[in-house]
Formats: C-alpha cells, sequence, structure tokens
C-alpha cells in the first residue's frame, strides 16, 4: 500500500520487519507474513536480529534467493524480547563485537549490509563515534540511525544534532530517523543534518501518501494510477486514511488468514489514529467489530463524515 504512493521514477529502501535469524532458516516465507514479499516489490532490504555466524549466513542465503537487495542488521530495537538475546540495542554495549555481527554478514554473500541502531548505552560523542567507525570499517554500506537513547524509547524529542554530527564523522552514507511526521519534517531534517536520506517510520502507518508529497516537491509526477496533487488540507488526508485502511486491511484478507489479517489490522489502525482528531473512536469501532464484514463497514461509516488529519501528533501513542 505504501509502495502504491511512490511517484512515478522514484526509488526508495524497503525494509522488511525484523527477521529473527535463529529462524529464519527453517521457515517458509510463502507462509510467513513478516517476509512475504510480492514479486514487483524491488529494493527490499530485510531487516535481520541475529548474534551467531551460522545463523546469520544461512538466513542471508535464504533472503538473498527470495530477493533481497540489501541486508539490515538492527542493534536500535530496545524490547526486552531483544536485548533478552542480545539483539537489537543490546549490541551496541558491545562495540567488538556488534562489528563482528557485521563482518559475518558481509562474509555471508556480495549484499550491502547496512545497521539500524539508535543511541544506545554511549555516553558521549567520542563512544558513539567509536562504535559507528567499528561498525565502518567491519564492511557496512550505510548506517540508519535513530538519536534517542535506549531508556527514551519512543518518548521524547529526537536529536536531530546528534545525526549531524554523526553524518559529519563518517565516511560512509547515513540514513537520519526520528520524529519524521510531514513532508516539511522530510526536508527540514536533510536541509539541518546533512545527511544522505531520511527515513519515516510509524507516521507511514497514517500518512503513506508523504511519498508522493515529498515527490511532488522534487518534480516527480504522481504515482502510476494515481491522478492530481497528492492529499495536502487536513479534510483531504483525513480521506485518504479511510481510503488507505480500507484499501490495506482487503489486501490482508487476500494474503493472510482471517485472524491474523485482523490483528494486524488492529495494529496498523493503532499506530496510526493518533493522527486523527477521533482517532480513538476509530481504534474503538475496528476493535469492537466481530467480522472483517463489520469492520469494513464501521471503517465506512466512521469515514462518511470527514475526518481531520492532524499534522503532527505524540509518537509516543
Amino acid at each position: 500500500m505504501v509502495r502504491s504512493y511512490l511517484p512515478e521514477g522514484a526509488i526508495t529502501i524497503w525494509p522488511s520487519e525484523m527477521l529473527n535469524s535463529r529462524r529464519l532458516p527453517h521457515e517458509d516465507f510463502q507462509k510467513t507474513p513478516e517476509a512475504m514479499k510480492l514479486e514487483d516489490e524491488t529494493h527490499w532490504v530485510p531487516q535481520i536480529l541475529g548474534n551467531e555466524e551460522e545463523a546469520i549466513r544461512k538466513s542471508i542465503l535464504k533472503l538473498k534467493s527470495h530477493g533481497a537487495s540489501a541486508i539490515d542488521i538492527n542493534m536500535g530495537c530496545p524490547v526486552k524480547k531483544a536485548l533478552r538475546h542480545n539483539y537489537g540495542v543490546a549490541l551496541m554495549g558491545d562495540s567488538k563485537y556488534a562489528a563482528q555481527v557485521v563482518r559475518m554478514a558481509k562474509g555471508a554473500s556480495e549484499l550491502p549490509v547496512s545497521v539500524k541502531l539508535r543511541v544506545g548505552p554511549q555516553k558521549n560523542l567520542d563512544e558513539l563515534l567509536d562504535f559507528l567507525w567499528n561498525l565502518e570499517s567491519a564492511g557496512a554500506d550505510w548506517l540508519t540511525f535513530h538519536p534517542r537513547t535506549t531508556e527514551q524509547k519512543r518518548r521524547g524529542n529526537a536529536d536531530w544534532g546528534q545525526i549531524e554530527k554523526v553524518g559529519a564523522n563518517l565516511k560512509i552514507p547515513l540514513i537520519g530517523n526520528g520524529d519524521i511526521q510531514t513532508v516539511e519534517d522530510v526536508f527540514a531534517l536533510l536541509e539541518q543534518t546533512k545527511v544522505s536520506m531520511a527515513m519515516i517510520g510509524r507516521a507511514a502507518t497514517a500518512r503513506p501518501w508523504i511519498f508522493w508529497q515529498v515527490g511532488e516537491r522534487l518534480g516527480f509526477p504522481p504515482p502510476s494510477g494515481r491522478t492530481g496533487k497528492a492529499p495536502s488540507t487536513a479534510i483531504e488526508e483525513g480521506e485518504e486514511y479511510g481510503r488507505f485502511l480500507e484499501s490495506c486491511f482487503k489486501i490482508m484478507l487476500e494474503r493472510f488468514n482471517e485472524n491474523y489479517a485482523i490483528r494486524k489490522f488492529h495494529f496498523l489502525v493503532r499506530t496510526g489514529a493518533p493522527w486523527l482528531s477521533f482517532g480513538q473512536d476509530l481504534f474503538s469501532k475496528v476493535t469492537q467489530a466481530k467480522t472483517p464484514e463489520d469492520i469494513l463497514k464501521n471503517l465506512q461509516t466512521f469515514f462518511s463524515v470527514p475526518q481531520p488529519m492532524l499534522r503532527k501528533t505524540e509518537l509516543r501513542q
């Protein structure tokens, strides 16, 4: 669905959900929703959690055969499950071992390898840069940096100043991430930090046409199958959000079993609804519905009246 808003001729990187390298070698990718990919979905960069060489090697070779364009190592996930297994941001506590994980991934195939990370436990810029230089020396092709600490999780504001400082001290490309909610935020981050690219996360669950909005500013034509201008006013964006949710749910029902589709749709609405003035009411109506037909009916009823979309919201919601 997000790809359907990408301007004609534009290219970007598409990460997957987090994939556990211990389980990947034994999974059927045609039945594993997190690794499911359509034939025409290019520039797919699956994101793996892992710290064991054989599991990483087998996972990467399998992902390569499934159409991966590059491999992303997650060193930024702060959830307890990842920390317990020394995945995610836990790797930032051991600079040498984190670099070794990058070498493991680089040695598995010729695919580019990137690392997604956050500030982690480093107490100062020198320690953080030393950690990043180790990743660079180990062969990382680019980094994606989220400037919040592990303790912050999603709270507080992302410190773009840290992105700027990190980018100025790396030889490889840096992608900046954090607090991008609008098209203005995209260009503000690029201008302030001078990094190579900007990454949008949760706001894309509410405003996926932000890619269309960015494309308009860069002179790209509209997305294939779409005409005119991207939604821009609060009412236009609210209307488009309703169409997006309905279309997305129908695709989920086609691809997944019913229970999984409903569960994932609940998560999608819970993540994106805070950008609506009455988003909590929408989430309540969706979760109270017992069948897919009832969910679609409640969606249509809710969006039958104008539902203005907020420009900004508290991302931690």
